[in-house]
């Protein structure tokens, strides 16, 4: 049987690029990959975006969402093309609930307290890399802090209709180091999801710190629904 597509999201204060360092070997191992590119403009535009590349790759397909691409994949993953959601210390609101909900029912976490909004859009300050991907190289810091694309102001009171890991398998990494998205509220969404949950000893990016256990989820969830 031919290997699913992948097509990933990204979320806040990052691009496609964030997953460099997992494309180029699922690409080698036979899977056709795509990386969203989302403006951050409306949840609904970045919902939209995901769909196009769903558009771009044979079917069946893998979504695999960082962060507020979780709450994409989440929408995104009710399209028919889909056939398994991996969410990476990410988002997965249900029905009833927004991306700021579901952070609110958590602890605040260190990020939020290095951001600025100039012009209204939330930017990631220099200071406030270390809680975001503090595992990483200092070098590989400074790439994350040049190269962040960056949210308009109300983005995660958005909402739209769909809520796919209530119909597709799903599969969950869990960054218990994040500073980002609570571990606690990571514990939370993906027992609701029922998941399968790998945790990982990661900052709020493990698909850069921990490529290599990041590849084996998508590994699993792949096979999973490759099998007949």
């Amino acid at each position: 049987m031919t290997k699913p597509s992948i097509v990933f999201a990204h979320g806040l204060w990052a691009d496609g690029s964030c997953f460099s360092k997992l494309i180029p070997t699922l690409q080698a191992e036979g899977h056709e990959v795509m990386a969203s590119q989302h403006g951050l403009d409306s949840l609904a535009t970045d919902v939209a975006a995901v769909k196009a590349c769903l558009a771009r790759v044979p079917s069946p397909a893998i979504l695999v969402g960082h962060s507020y691409g979780g709450t994409l994949i989440t929408h995104a993953g009710t399209d028919a093309r889909v056939a398994g959601l991996v969410y990476i210390a990410a988002l997965a609101p249900d029905a009833d609930e927004t991306s700021q909900s579901l952070l609110g029912k958590f602890p605040t976490t260190p990020v939020f307290d290095h951001i600025e909004v100039p012009d209204g859009r939330v930017w990631l300050k220099q200071s406030g890399v270390k809680h975001f991907a503090g595992d990483l190289p200092e070098a590989e810091q400074k790439l994350v802090y040049a190269t962040q694309e960056v949210p308009v102001a109300d983005l995660f009171n958005q909402k739209v209709e769909g809520t796919a890991w209530k119909s597709k398998p799903s599969w969950y990494v869990l960054a218990t180091q994040d500073q980002t998205v609570h571990p606690d509220l990571q514990h939370f969404v993906s027992k609701r999801m029922k998941a399968a949950t790998t945790e990982v000893t990661a900052s709020h990016v493990p698909m850069l710190s921990k490529p290599d256990v990041v590849l084996d989820v998508i590994r699993k969830a792949a096979s999973a629904v490759s099998a007949p």
